[in-house]
């Protein structure tokens, strides 16, 4: 199985790019894990938001293999303490399908996105800045991972 991010954003600030590459770094290499980033839609005062988030979701879409299941982010999915994600994550590599988490742009994913996605999952019920987003869901995918092979570095 091999996992990626699928993010829709611009340059994160370094702390950002510093946490990510830390915890990305102790992936297994299995995984062959990568961050795939698509640039956010522009934007303007006459515009409605949904015309940047269809093109946001269609770009997406491109992106996504066809037999790889959609991991959604978004704030309104599933709650997942640490177990029940490496516990899930262990179920989503016993079905031996690739894996794509999707972090949408500033205003969200397209309803085509959402309508793919195999499962939501919500890091946190508040809006998380994007940058954060990134750091957070990369370490509890490290936890994960830890958890599942009994790495000491998920505490109780």
């Amino acid at each position: 199985m091999h996992i990626r991010i699928l993010a829709v954003g611009d340059r994160q600030p370094q702390w950002v790019d510093d946490a990510f590459e830390t915890y990305s770094d102790r992936l297994p290499r299995q995984w062959a894990f990568r961050l795939d980033v698509l640039p956010t839609a522009r934007r303007s005062k006459n515009d409605a938001a949904t015309r940047a988030v269809d093109d946001e979701g269609s770009r997406l879409l491109d992106r996504l293999g066809r037999g790889e299941q959609l991991v959604l982010l978004d704030e309104r999915g599933r709650s997942l303490s640490s177990r029940k994600l490496s516990a899930k994550l262990g179920s989503w590599q016993s079905e031996g399908r690739d894996l794509a988490f999707v972090i949408g742009g500033p205003d969200g994913v397209s309803d085509t996105v959402r309508e793919r996605a195999d499962y939501v999952w919500s890091l946190s019920e508040l809006t998380l800045p994007h940058g954060m987003a990134r750091v957070l869901l990369i370490e509890q995918l490290y936890r994960a991972w830890t958890l599942g092979t009994g790495h000491p570095y998920h505490r109780q």
